[in-house]
């Protein structure tokens, strides 16, 4: 599989896809659990309930380019908070 390490589909998963999406086909199960979960600001699509974070309706982690939205993601953060510190 061309780009294994960014992208596959788990479907004996029993919650497989975790998510109402249009195409189980481009469905990606590299990130179960966002790592950007920690970010107020991850850009993607989420709520506060009662102050836990809700990311249900976020499909980034799950999407064929989630693999490189969240890298870069990250990468950014990690150079800020170095910044900061210098």
């Amino acid at each position: 599989m061309e780009n294994c390490y960014r992208f596959y589909r788990n479907t004996s998963c029993d919650y497989f896809p975790c998510h109402k999406v249009k195409s189980e086909e481009e469905f990606n199960c590299m990130f179960c659990y966002c790592p950007l979960y920690f970010l107020e600001e991850c850009g993607g699509n989420y709520v506060y309930n009662d102050r836990i974070k809700d990311c249900s309706n976020c499909l980034i982690p799950h999407s064929p380019n989630g693999y490189d939205y969240i890298n870069e993601k990250l990468m950014t953060e990690n150079i800020k908070r170095r910044n900061k510190y210098k």
